[in-house]
């Protein structure tokens, strides 16, 4: 069996998802590997066949999307070519993680996409939603990624084939402990504005894992450094908690390490609200935005602040046998 395992490039969460999903799908045929976006940071252990281009928000420096650099980035005609001329029809089974170009070529071919993604999981009616609406934002949601069939992750199972988050064997084999630090990755903000934010807080050592600097440099008690994925899992494991974009993986992966969570979402970024008011739910604490009104609620977290309890077993094989078994093709 031939099988196409599409990966959205946006972002980390996707590609260290696709670690621990890969070696299942290979299980069941054999896989090509589609990964198209442009600002992810994460290397994959196996092979990838196609990298395009493909559409990405890209992440601003003032706590959102840069939208006008997001524009310019934009290949409109570049996306429609890839869209139409990739050979889907050669693959027995999509498995789609939020990748636009393979579901829009299933949609135009009327190819059955498999949905294995966070995103779809937010979409579901039970999916936790933020109190402002944005009809927008969810119209994107919908539209970005079209599939005919939908498993979805998210920090709590709250649905039929919505499951607990994957958490990627690195973590899985760490033992945490707490070295007093607190890990950073705050990829839509711009180093001086969380080393200033950051530095209200003297008595407390940051380790900063930043998306625009490739130098590493120290300011007071706050150490910033190139994201690496290696070092961010150390930093993770040892630290008393975390302060993190609102995404998926990375504030599902803190609170399986026993880690307390505080996240801000990126403005004017629908999912990451809908992902906030999940995390909120388990326990995790919320503010809008890196600022100085929300001072009081950083400092109550990191006085007062408790690790979410989560149950977090390792259900990827029977994830992956069951879409097997219900949608491979039968000979």
């Amino acid at each position: 069996m031939k099988i196409l395992f599409a990966i959205q490039g946006t972002g980390n969460g996707h590609l260290s998802r696709a670690r621990d999903v890969y070696p299942e799908l290979a299980r069941y045929g054999d896989v090509d590997v589609l990964v198209s976006g442009i600002q992810a940071d994460v290397q994959v252990p196996f092979p990838i066949k196609y990298r395009l281009y493909g559409m990405s928000f890209i992440f601003g420096k003032r706590g959102g999307v840069d939208i006008a650099l997001t524009a310019r980035k934009l290949k409109l005609l570049q996306l429609i070519k890839d869209i139409r001329q990739f050979p889907i029809e050669n693959y027995d089974l999509v498995i789609n993680d939020f990748e636009p170009v393979s579901a829009w070529a299933c949609k135009l071919k009327k190819k059955p996409c498999i949905s294995l993604s966070h995103q779809c999981a937010v979409l579901h009616p039970n999916a936790p939603k933020p109190q402002n609406g944005d009809p927008m934002g969810e119209l994107i949601l919908k539209r970005y990624a079209p599939t005919t069939h939908a498993y979805g992750f998210h920090f709590k199972n709250f649905g039929e084939n919505i499951f607990t988050p994957i958490i990627r064997q690195e973590i899985r084999n760490i033992t945490p402990v707490n070295n007093g630090h607190y890990a950073v990755y705050l990829p839509a903000y711009d180093d001086a504005t969380i080393v200033k934010h950051l530095s209200h807080f003297g008595d407390v050592r940051w380790e900063v894992f930043s998306k625009h600097n490739k130098q590493p440099f120290v300011s007071g008690s706050i150490s910033v450094q190139p994201i690496d994925n290696t070092a961010f899992i150390r930093s993770l494991a040892t630290s008393a908690g975390a302060l993190l974009g609102a995404g998926f993986e990375g504030p599902a992966e803190a609170m399986y390490l026993g880690k307390k969570v505080l996240a801000i979402p990126m403005q004017t970024q629908y999912e990451q609200h809908c992902n906030a008011a999940g995390a909120a739910a388990m326990g995790a604490t919320i503010v809008n935005a890196l600022h100085e009104k929300h001072y009081p609620v950083i400092k109550n977290w990191i006085d007062n602040g408790q690790p979410p309890l989560v149950n977090y077993p390792d259900i990827t094989k029977e994830i992956i046998a069951k879409i097997i078994q219900t949608h491979a093709p039968q000979n």
